[in-house]
């Protein structure tokens, strides 16, 4: 055997054992993050129809043009309820979220009110907090009607009764802090980039909420019973402006998931000292096993304590709360400091920041500490 034939040999066997050691010794491949949009309405069921607008068409149009912007990015996979005028049960979309195991669930509607009523909301999963939200929901409900067998479908669901609307938070509890916080991000994007109305995160009855296990949002993105809001929403502009604000903040809440570690430990960051003044002004002092952190995200993984992580936030800490960790930024004693670190935060982009207090390493009443303050 020539020494060519034996170098052919080793390079071939090299092949394969570089092949079968990537094959066995390799990491397994990543799981795509799954996002499952939802057109409401279609078909037969048009959903709100005023000024000549349909809502079934420009959710769709929303929609579409979410998945385009999401398609786009590497690691994102994308499920659509429906891609054309077609009717949709409500349980089927959500059998098709669950059968996928999706990371979100996102349904795009348009609402219709009396008057010039203009603005977009975003819901999530719970009770109805008013006559306004429950009549929201009933009226998106209402589409079981159309349905075949929608009793034994929905177990007697009456959509005209807020009592039937108890027993929908339980089985989407788990969830309810991400949908909150997914739900946060998609209405600070409407305010900030669309420059449109923000009429705030609700809570309601919604079905199509209801049928999914993982975190789940309804978008009501304006009125099209407001005629310049309703021309918006009908428009190509607005229909491509929603669409890729939408997917911007779904992105958004990606981003928080990524770089995820194990570490459960407060960062290396050491405290800011507390500025002279303020520790001397025994009127703003707390007793110093009682201090503030700004909360400024919520996220169901851990996330690396790292300022590049956090808009360059520094002082960083995290705590888990049930199924979801809870991040902070800053540490004080001082109640005003508090309310300039919240200020720093909100400039640095969490607007939905709070201010937390603790007592030790536990959470703790703000109430109660501001008691104990306004005390000493």
């Amino acid at each position: 055997m020539t020494a060519g034939v034996l170098n052919k040999i080793k390079l071939i066997l090299s092949i394969l054992f570089i092949c079968i050691g990537s094959s066995v010794f390799g990491n397994e491949p990543t799981k795509p993050f799954v996002v499952v949009l939802d057109a409401g309405h279609g078909g037969k069921d048009p959903g709100n129809v005023q000024n000549g607008y349909y809502e079934k068409n420009i959710a769709l149009a929303i929609v579409l043009k979410i998945g385009e912007q999401l398609e786009k990015q590497e690691g994102v996979k994308v499920i659509y309820t429906r891609k054309s005028d077609e009717f949709v049960d409500l349980f089927v979309r959500g059998k098709i979220a669950n059968k996928a195991k999706a990371d979100l669930f996102v349904s795009v509607h348009c609402d219709s009110f009396e008057g010039n009523t203009y603005g977009a909301h975003t819901f999530v999963l719970g009770l109805h907090r008013n006559h306004t939200n429950f009549n929201v929901a009933k009226k998106e409900n209402s589409v079981i009607y159309l349905e075949d067998d929608y009793q034994n479908n929905y177990q007697g669901f009456d959509i005209n009764s807020p009592e039937s609307t108890i027993g929908l938070t339980i089985m989407q509890e788990e969830f309810l802090d991400q949908s909150i916080y997914l739900a946060q991000l998609i209405q600070n994007n409407i305010k900030t980039k669309l420059k449109r109305r923000d009429r705030g995160v609700k809570q309601a009855g919604f079905i199509v909420l209801h049928q999914t296990f993982m975190p789940s949002v309804l978008v009501e993105t304006g009125f099209l019973s407001n005629k310049n809001e309703g021309a918006y929403l009908n428009s190509k502009k607005g229909q491509n402006e929603f669409g890729k604000t939408l997917a911007e903040a779904i992105l958004n809440y990606k981003s928080q998931l990524d770089g995820v570690v194990n570490s459960v430990q407060t960062s290396n960051f050491k405290e800011a000292p507390t500025p002279t003044a303020a520790v001397n002004n025994s009127s703003n002092a707390i007793s110093s096993d009682i201090y503030f952190r700004i909360q400024i995200a919520a996220s169901p993984k851990v996330i690396d304590l790292k300022s590049y992580n956090f808009k360059g936030l520094r002082l960083l800490h995290k705590l888990k709360d049930g199924s979801v960790y809870r991040y902070f930024f800053g540490k004080t004693s001082n109640y005003n400091t508090a309310k300039e670190l919240l200020q720093k935060a909100k400039n640095t982009g969490y607007s939905s920041a709070f201010i937390s207090a603790f007592k030790g390493e536990e959470l703790y009443p703000l109430s109660k500490a501001l008691e104990t303050l306004s005390q000493q």
